[in-house]
């Protein structure tokens, strides 16, 4: 006889109707299973808050911090209830199978609810490691949840409809083609995660560029499905994981490593001012600090060359001669090497590319010792600053396109004009 029977019994012998007796019996035994669900849950939290977290929070180990990930101790204490129903559901003998049922498939809900708290506290941890930048496992834990959430919906369904788990494992496969298509993007960016983890491809914190999703930024995070950017403008830019292997794209985490950042840009010199050194010329270049030895030795080098094929001085096209425009190279070449924000281990260049409509290039090729954005782009501006500003001190000339103001002011205009 249930604590059911004894209760509606008593209420009989105290004149109830039996309709009412068993009315009420129901009902407080229904209040009482709910007081002790609620004290229970009460219970088990506050020992887990207030005793067990308390422990945790005073460790000096940080992994078992993972026991204050997101809502574990919460989800813990519902398991509290779910075990009373079902003890208590013998009470109901009517209700008795589908109660048990019930809390038993809630019980797997919580339990794998615990699993995922667990998981999304681990991951936390992890991500404080180095080495979560080169082995990022959050795509691993979803997929890992994926299987975890599969298998539970098999449980609660074997559970509530009384059959075995293997029965519909083996209906499965009748649908295994629809599961295929359903997780297509799942798959794709599990085998892609594996592979951008594998071959070191991408990692939290590269900045990468890839045009097709107007992405240029740095990674801020990798998941099962989508790669997330943060561009330089404070965007979002969402990039399917496996479109991270399937198509190309652009990592700068070799320059960040490196210790150079590249500069790399050219000034256009005015051809019309290109001419050979005079003496007065090289008398006023000897004096600048870069060029003093340089100026000398290259003048010994050009006498004993011309001495050699008894070249006729008189005439400028004959042997070798310094020009303005070489000698202006090798000054910058010489400012550029001794320039303590440039890396001197890397390639530290001035050349001369082809010459355009714009006048003859040169271009600076140098690397910048530090990689950070602001103080590349203070390096970069420093550096031409002062080559804009020293090029007419070789008797040259910037090329630069006529605006309007330059033709108002044409000499040549103005005559024409008034002889007209």
């Amino acid at each position: 006889m249930t604590l059911v029977d004894h209760l509606q019994n008593a209420l009989l012998e105290y004149g109830f109707s039996e309709s009412w007796a068993s009315i009420v019996s129901n009902s407080a035994i229904a209040l009482l299973i709910l007081l002790a669900s609620v004290l229970s849950w009460l219970v088990v939290k506050f020992i887990l808050n207030r005793i067990i977290g308390v422990i945790v929070k005073q460790s000096k180990s940080k992994w078992d911090d993972i026991l204050l990930g997101p809502k574990l101790f919460s989800r813990i204490a519902n398991l509290a209830p779910a075990i009373i129903i079902h003890v208590s559901a013998p009470a109901f003998p009517v209700l008795q199978i589908w109660v048990q049922r019930l809390a038993y498939s809630y019980i797997i809900l919580v339990a794998i609810l615990i699993l995922f708290s667990l998981m999304d506290g681990f991951e936390s941890m992890y991500r404080t490691l180095d080495v979560s930048r080169e082995k990022p496992i959050k795509g691993m834990l979803q997929v890992i949840k994926i299987i975890l959430s599969i298998v539970g919906i098999i449980l609660i369904i074997s559970v509530l409809l009384d059959k075995s788990p293997t029965v519909l494992l083996s209906g499965i496969g009748v649908f295994s083609a629809v599961l295929l298509l359903i997780f297509q993007n799942s798959i794709l960016g599990f085998v892609a995660g594996i592979q951008l983890s594998e071959n070191n491809m991408v990692q939290v914190g590269d900045w990468i560029e890839m045009p097709k999703y107007n992405a240029d930024g740095d990674v801020i995070d990798i998941t099962l499905h989508t790669v997330k950017v943060q561009n330089w403008d404070k965007t979002i830019t969402m990039i399917p994981t496996h479109a991270m292997v399937s198509d190309s794209f652009k990592n700068w985490r070799g320059m960040r490593e490196s210790g150079g950042r590249r500069i790399k840009r050219s000034i256009f010199i005015d051809m019309n001012s290109i001419q050979f050194c005079t003496e007065e010329m090289l008398e006023r270049y000897e004096k600048y600090n870069y060029l003093t030895e340089y100026i000398k030795l290259k003048r010994q080098e050009i006498d004993t060359y011309n001495a050699e094929i008894k070249v006729d001085p008189d005439q400028l096209v004959n042997g070798r001669r310094m020009t303005n425009i070489g000698t202006f190279r090798a000054y910058v070449q010489e400012y550029l090497k001794n320039l303590p924000k440039l890396n001197q281990d890397m390639i530290v260049m001035v050349r001369q590319l082809a010459p355009t409509e714009h006048g003859l290039p040169i271009e600076i090729y140098c690397f910048s010792a530090s990689t950070v954005w602001v103080e590349y782009e203070g390096v970069q501006a420093d550096i031409f600053d002062h080559i804009l500003a020293v090029v007419p001190q070789f008797d040259l000339q910037i090329y630069q396109s006529p605006s309007g103001k330059d033709f108002g002011s044409n000499p040549y205009r103005k005559r024409s004009g008034a002889g007209a």
